[in-house]
This record gives structure tokens, sequence and C-alpha cells, in this order.
């Protein structure tokens, strides 16, 4: 019994041993994990909001800055270059006041706000401003894809805007700024773009392109997104960093400014809220249209699909094929959409199919065929008939060459015209058209002289003074070859 119990008791030793072991491993852990991730330590309060406040005021060189970053930015997006647009980003002083609106309802500093909010809507007008007038009078051949892609936010625009900001303010409230960390979420969040590109949507607009109030608004929206998303992730921190609440003499003027500042986050924060679900659902829906395009259409042979389309304010998917398809398989599909789990937030999604009109792929292919064999016989048609006049050419240019040596025969003054046309257009290749022609000619009408004239058009293009210098040349020419005492150059227009 007493070697019973002794074994009993080691064995409990031995438990509570290794459940002391595992209650200090996970001690360990814990403590290198809040070691690992606590950042208050490094936290200075007052260097923090001095900086904050420092970067509101808009007046003076700030206000150039962010003219200069607006006509950079607008000059990437014209010319579609990222690294232009990126170099914007990082110049644009449109970070300040946002954090201060942030801040400002952290610790309930309604003047910091005011301040703030003044400096965010003066600079907004001014960014719109200035890049409404590079777009109206530099206007695009196309809208870019650096353009397009800033006109509609979607959930990942949310997130980025959120925890960049995040990333923002424990840097900002980190005894000496992460300057890496700063340049890195201004350029992740995108600021500038949004309003050089509401910018171009007016001046679309105005110019009478009405899908430019479009972009205009879309990247409004983009643009209030990230504003929104920042000076939350900026409360966050401040209030996590039990940043000190700001000190009112009267207690009645506190507890106003702190209802107001209430207030006005919730106000704020519906539309963010909305937006958020707005974006995460239209996220979902996008996931699941891939997925059905991919599982339900692409893997089937009968189905040659060109392009589709999701049209999210009438709920239909436009799906174009390249062959038809029957009524049987657009039902196939519609059913798919509402029967199949996978795709439970398409069940309101309506189809719209647009096929081939010929009857079949092989009806294309055929006709292709056909056309190309009649393609064929007319190159080679048009070569034989190239080759007749070719030789028609010759034959002609042979008989000239005969009438005009049997004029030399008759008469020794003759002239063999072709030839010296020939040579005329080799040497002096701006004329256009030459002719010759003994004219009658009388001064008093009595006696008459024959002159030898030459009519020659010149190329347009030439200018007067080369037409006149070459003109003297050809004179001289033409004389020599026809052995001819005067020749009278006539200009033809």
């Amino acid at each position: 019994m007493e070697e019973n119990k002794g074994a009993e008791e080691k064995v409990d030793q031995s438990k509570q041993g290794m459940k002391d072991e595992a209650r200090g491993l996970l001690f360990s852990i814990r403590k290198y994990l809040t070691e690992l991730l606590d950042f208050r330590h490094d936290t200075d309060h007052e260097a923090t909001m001095e900086a904050i406040k420092a970067d509101i005021p808009f007046k003076g060189a700030t206000a150039w800055i962010l003219i200069f970053a607006v006509f950079v930015a607008s000059i990437g997006l014209n010319a579609n270059s990222t690294a232009v647009v990126i170099g914007a980003m990082l110049i644009s002083p449109l970070m300040g006041p946002i954090l201060g609106i942030g801040s400002a309802f952290a610790i309930n500093d309604i003047e910091v706000f005011k301040k703030s909010l003044v400096s965010l809507a003066t600079m907004i007008t001014l960014s719109l401003l200035a890049s409404f007038v590079f777009f109206y009078f530099f206007p695009l051949s196309e809208d870019t894809s650096e353009l397009l892609g800033r006109t509609r936010p979607d959930i990942r625009d949310v997130l980025i805007a959120f925890f960049g900001g995040l990333a923002l303010m424990v840097a900002r409230t980190k005894k000496g700024t992460v300057a890496s960390v700063i340049f890195g979420v201004a350029i992740a969040t995108a600021l500038m773009p949004p309003l050089c590109t509401a910018g171009f949507g007016l001046a679309k607009g105005f110019s009478g392109d009405t899908v430019g109030f479009t972009y205009a608004l879309g990247a409004m929206y983009l643009f209030t997104i990230n504003t929104i998303f920042i000076a939350l992730a900026t409360f966050i921190v401040l209030k996590l960093l039990s940043f000190p609440m700001h000190k009112y003499a009267n207690a009645a003027r506190r507890k106003r400014y702190a209802t107001i500042a209430t207030v006005v986050g919730i106000a704020v924060m519906i539309p963010a809220v909305y937006t958020f679900l707005h974006a995460l659902e239209e996220s979902r829906v996008n996931a699941q249209l891939k997925t059905f395009v991919k599982n339900e259409v692409m893997t089937i042979d009968n189905y040659q699909l060109i392009d589709e389309d999701y049209d999210f304010d009438t709920k239909v998917l436009k799906l174009n094929f390249f062959n038809e398809v029957t009524a049987v398989e657009k039902n196939m599909l519609e059913s798919s959409l509402i029967n199949d789990p996978r795709y439970d937030r398409l069940k309101e999604v309506k189809i719209n199919i647009k096929g081939s009109d010929t009857k079949s792929f092989e009806l294309i292919t055929t006709a292709y065929t056909e056309k190309r064999e009649e393609l064929n016989e007319s190159k080679k048609r048009i070569q034989e008939l190239e080759d007749k006049i070719t030789e028609l050419e010759g034959i002609i240019s042979g008989l000239n060459i005969r009438i005009e040596d049997d004029a030399l025969q008759n008469d020794k003054k003759a002239i063999a015209f072709s030839r010296i046309s020939k040579e005329a257009k080799i040497l002096y290749s701006e004329i256009e058209e030459i002719g010759f022609s003994k004219v009658l000619f009388s001064k008093d009408f009595i006696n008459i002289d024959t002159i030898p004239t030459a009519t020659v058009k010149w190329n347009l293009k030439v200018s007067d003074t080369i037409i006149r210098v070459k003109e003297k040349k050809l004179r001289t020419w033409l004389q020599k070859e026809m052995n001819l005492d005067t020749l009278f150059i006539k200009r033809d227009k």
C-alpha cells in the first residue's frame, strides 16, 4: 500500500511539474509578445501633438508646395506615369490637416478641429481649381489607366486608408519619427491623385462630356474615404495611447465641445461604416462573379466567351459570346446562380446574354475560308492586270520613240520630247507636269514671231525662291537639249 501511495505521489508531482513548466512557457510567450507589440513606452505625447499642429496651417510655402504637387500629379496622370504620380504624393501637404482632425476628436480640442477643417477645405478647393485649369487647357486624348483607377473605390481602398493611417500614427507617436513610414503611407493612401482626377472630371464635364462629372464624383468619393479612415486611425491610436484630453477652464464649455465632437464624429462615421460595408459587399459579389464565370462558363466547351461586364446598379451580368447560346443553356446558367450555394450573393443577378449573329462557329470558319480564297483570287487578278498595264506602258513608250524617230528623220529640228520630259523629271524632282509648244506672238500686230515655250507645273510645297532658281537652270538645260536660241518658261499654277 505504501509503495502504491508513493508511486501516486510521484505521478502527481510529475503532473504538477509539467503544469508549472507549461504555465511558465505561456507566461514567457505572453511576456515576449507584450514586449514585441507594446509601443506605449516609445510614445512622446507632447512632441507628437506639436508635430501634428505644426503641419495644420496652410499658408505661404505650404500653399505653393500644394500647387506644385497638383501640377506634378496632373502631368503624371496626363502622361499615365506612375513614377510621376508617386512623386506628387510624396510632396503633397494634404496629410497634415487630416491628422489634425483625427487628433482633435481624440483629445477634444475644438480649436485644432476648426483650424484643420479650414485648412483641409482650402487645400481641397485649391487642388480642384489647379487641376481643373490644367486639364481644361491640356485635355487628354484618352482616359488613362492612372485616372480610371481612381474613379471607383472598393474595399481595398478602405483597408489601405485605415491600416495606412494606423501605421502613420504609430510612426508619428514614436520618439524619433520613422520618416520612411510616413513616405510609404503618403504613397499608399494616395490623397493627391483623386483630387487631380476630380479636377480632370470637372474639366471634361464642362467641355461637354457628361461622363466627366461621374469621374469627378467617384474620385471625390475615394478622397473622402481616404480622409475619413486616416482620421479614424489617428483617433484610435491616440485613444489607445491615452493622450491627455485638452483642458478647458470652463467645465460647461468642455462638456459642450465634447458633445459637439461626439455628434460630428458619429455623423462622419455613419457614411464611413456604410462605405465600408458597401465596398465589402461589392468585393464579395465580385469574387463570386469571377468564380461563377470561371466554373460555369469558361470550363464548358460549348461556351466561347468574349467578355463579361457587371452593372452593380441594375444587377445585370452581361455575357458576350462568340457563338450562339440557346435558351436552354441560358436557363442552366440562371439556375446555377439561384440554386448553387457558392453564389448566394448573386441570387438577384439577371443574366443578359449576347450571342453571335451567325448560326455557329463552323459557319464563321467556312465563311472566313471562302472569303480568303476570294481574296487570293482577287490578288492574282490584280497582279495579272498590273503586268498587262506594264506591258502596255512599254508598247506606248516604244510607239512614242518610233514617232519621234520618224519626226527626226523628216525634220531635223524636231524634238524628242518623251526623252527630255523623263530626264527633266529625274533632274528636277519638284516638277509635276511639263509641256512644250511653239507660240505665235506679235507685238505690233503686223509681224509674227514664233516663241518656244515650256509650261511647267511645280510642286506647291516648294517655295517660290527655290522655284525661281530651278527655273533658270531648267531654261539653260532645255535650250541646250533642244538646240534653241531662246526659250520662254511659263509657270502653270
